[in-house]
């Protein structure tokens, strides 16, 4: 039978004279993803984007998990397609409805009209499928007030439209609408969980990361290419650069108070993140930090390390306790890695005591026995790049 796929919009309605832009982006970002699961023809009108397949070939199954994954669609059904005349609309439901319908105690029909010359109204339509229900799935009961299915019934400008219930999508704004920002993409459960809230809210990410060979390993290096690619089931695509810390941590350790390590060790971090940024025309920084977690994520740390910087700094788990990043990771897909056993250069060297409360003056004055232009220049050097695909050959 004819089957489609249909994806609501998000706040994308809500955009104004933007609109057309947003759902341009998010059209075009569907059909750059559709493409290993077959030709389908992809477009929006009154306020729904349509999927539907152009052959029997076409996967229906991966393309509707693909359409969950994309940003700026809040809700993804299949839905049964037919003429939009009762006996047609009556009929598909007698085919489609059951399957639909299996396991479930209650429903109630909801039809919507916006095709007005259609001779029956919306309450008078909601009647007739509801009759067909009942006479057709055993067992099944109406509810309008808590029903475990609400049967949906579209008629449209060109066809009429058959769903049973409806699955959430990723919500937010579409892809690459809101600018680009550099991810500092750890190991670790919270910095995935960052980049992908803020691609979310419709930024390009790119990421940075840090090692310290040999004291941290190739398998750490590897893990993190994991949850990049692991990402990019959300993010569609990154570019992960890579710059090695190994002897800015050492001159550190060697020549700066223990007590500092850590918060001297992040502006390092910081200062290579916004030279990364600006080379590749990110105009924000998105970190992992969630306020009190660690040591250098206290308030006094995090107003020195945002001292050192001249950009943005988005931190989406500020506010976020463990748990709920942890919920946000299986959600995104990327706990299980997160959580594998190889440690970072976060875990280098780590101090007995780290401060908690830096004063900044306090923090530049061990800073000041460093060549800090010398250490960042020569550990820029140190980068290299890998591209990471939703798939071979998205584009």
């Amino acid at each position: 039978m004819p089957e489609v796929i249909l994806c609501k919009f998000g706040e994308v309605v809500l955009k104004g004279a933007n609109r057309q832009n947003f759902e341009s982006s998010l059209v075009k970002e569907l059909r750059r993803r559709a493409s290993p699961h077959g030709i389908f023809k992809i477009y929006y009108k009154q306020s729904t984007l349509y999927i539907e397949p152009q052959n029997s070939e076409c996967d229906m199954d991966g393309m509707y998990d693909t359409a969950r994954c994309v940003f700026g669609i809040v809700g993804v059904n299949r839905a049964a397609v037919c003429e939009k005349n009762m006996e047609s609309i009556k009929a598909m439901a007698r085919e489609y409805l059951p399957e639909k319908l299996v396991g479930k105690r209650t429903f109630k029909v909801d039809a919507k009209r916006s095709d007005k010359r259609f001779p029956l109204t919306s309450p008078e339509i909601s009647a007739e499928i509801g009759g067909v229900i009942l006479s057709t799935v055993r067992g099944i009961k109406v509810d309008v007030h808590s029903p475990d299915v609400t049967v949906t019934v579209e008629v449209r400008d060109d066809h009429a439209y058959i769903r049973a219930g409806q699955e959430p999508g990723a919500g937010g704004l579409p892809l690459r609408s809101a600018g680009r920002g550099l991810l500092l993409l750890s190991g670790g459960i919270d910095s995935p969980v960052a980049g992908c809230m803020m691609a979310k809210r419709g930024m390009d990410i790119e990421a940075l990361h840090f090692e310290s060979f040999p004291y941290t390993s190739e398998r750490a290096r590897e893990k993190v290419m994991t949850l990049a690619e692991e990402m990019c089931r959300f993010v569609s695509r990154m570019h992960v650069h890579v710059i090695s810390l190994t002897h800015v941590q050492e001159e550190i350790r060697d020549r700066c108070e223990e007590d500092y390590f850590t918060i001297l060790l992040r502006i390092f971090m910081m200062k290579l993140a916004e030279r990364t940024a600006r080379e590749y025309n990110c105009h924000a920084l998105i970190t992992g930090e969630s306020l009190g977690q660690v040591a250098s994520q206290t308030l006094a740390a995090i107003e020195v390390t945002d001292s050192v910087v001249n950009m943005p700094v988005f931190r989406p788990c500020i506010g976020l306790d463990k748990n709920e990043i942890v919920i946000e990771a299986r959600r995104y897909g990327t706990f299980d890695t997160s959580i594998l056993p190889f440690e970072d250069c976060c875990t280098v060297f780590t101090p007995r005591h780290p401060k908690t409360k830096p004063r900044i003056e306090d923090v530049m004055r061990e800073l000041d026995k460093l060549d800090v232009e010398a250490l960042l220049d020569e550990a820029y050097a140190t980068m290299t790049t890998e591209t990471k695909l939703v798939f071979p050959e998205y584009k």
